[in-house]
């Protein structure tokens, strides 16, 4: 059993991960009720204040993704409660959450991103959407990643391989925000890194090498079981699964993060590592890369929960 008393997982939220949030907090709950916590499992609706006042918890997971999960918001509030929780902190959550801010701060301390141009919808029309959408694909040719410069799960994400696809990739990235990051896209293998600190320092689990079914990993090869396969540890030579995990942690350090996070990387032929986006609140369902790297290290998830969540709470007494 756990030395904690009780413990909250927050789980669903407005934003259009609901469902998956939805999924990883019935995952986190299981774990750990399976390594002997006491476990509640909440929405973040108008009766989860007054609850957290009325009987606060030793700690909080939060399972949210996208929106107020990832942004700081629901993390700002927590600290308002006095409640302590798992992860990073609002300020880097803000850093790490807008994907141009990120990828600004990890190309600062020397690791290699892709090109790319931030856009709002705004300037998008105001410009003149063919002139500027022209100039884009002179600056960084073909072919390019388009998605909202905030957000998870490759909502409004696609590869823009002629410049006849543009247009249609930019109205679909505006229909899950109001900013798009177009990238050069690098061709490479696709590979996922989960840091962790147990207690020691930020440690790099073993990277998860992600291989569509349909050539891209998109929601539905995220989500859906059979439509992606995955090798944990990823197909690399030790060499490059190091400088991977080197990437990640250097990329959660200098962003700030804290307890947990997950890289998402391309290495290219030549075996370089290119930072794509930083995740606070790594997916946790069947089919998350998170559980998969811990499996593959040989971490039980409950446990691993169960630690971070120790932690949280000795931070907050501390």
């Amino acid at each position: 059993m756990s030395d904690l008393g009780h413990v909250l997982v927050l789980a669903g939220g407005l934003s259009y991960e609901r469902e998956v949030s939805l999924r990883s907090g019935r995952r986190v709950s299981e774990v750990l009720r399976a390594a002997g916590i006491d476990v509640e499992t909440r929405d973040t609706d108008a009766s989860l204040v007054p609850s957290i006042l009325a009987d606060p918890p030793d700690a909080v997971f939060v399972t949210l993704h996208g929106g107020a999960g990832e942004d700081g918001a629901i993390r700002s509030v927590l600290e308002l409660l006095g409640v302590p929780y798992v992860g990073a902190d609002p300020d880097a959550c803000r850093v790490a959450f807008d994907k141009p801010t990120a990828k600004a701060v990890v190309r600062s301390v020397g690791l290699h991103t892709p090109q790319s141009v931030t856009l709002p919808k705004e300037t998008f029309h105001d410009l003149g959407a063919t002139v500027v959408l022209g100039r884009i694909v002179e600056r960084l040719g073909l072919p390019l990643f388009v998605k909202p410069a905030q957000g998870g799960s490759a909502l409004g994400a696609s590869i823009v391989r002629t410049a006849e696809e543009l247009p249609a990739a930019m109205v679909g990235c505006f229909a899950y925000g109001d900013t798009a990051l177009i990238e050069r896209y690098v061709e490479g293998v696709e590979v996922a890194v989960s840091v962790v600190d147990l207690g020691h320092g930020p440690v790099a689990l073993p990277p998860v090498e992600i291989v569509p079914d349909e050539g891209v990993y998109d929601y539905a090869a995220r989500y859906t079981a059979g439509h992606t396969e995955f090798f944990a540890p990823a197909r690399l030579s030790p060499e490059i699964a190091a400088a991977c995990a080197e990437t990640a942690v250097t990329a959660h350090t200098a962003l700030g993060l804290r307890d947990v996070s997950r890289t998402d990387l391309i290495v290219d032929a030549s075996g370089q590592p290119h930072f794509l986006e930083v995740n606070v609140a790594p997916g946790m369902t069947e089919t998350s890369l998170l559980p998969m790297a811990a499996e593959a290290a040989g971490q039980d998830l409950g446990d691993l929960c169960r630690i971070l969540l120790t932690r949280a709470a000795a931070r907050a007494r501390s």
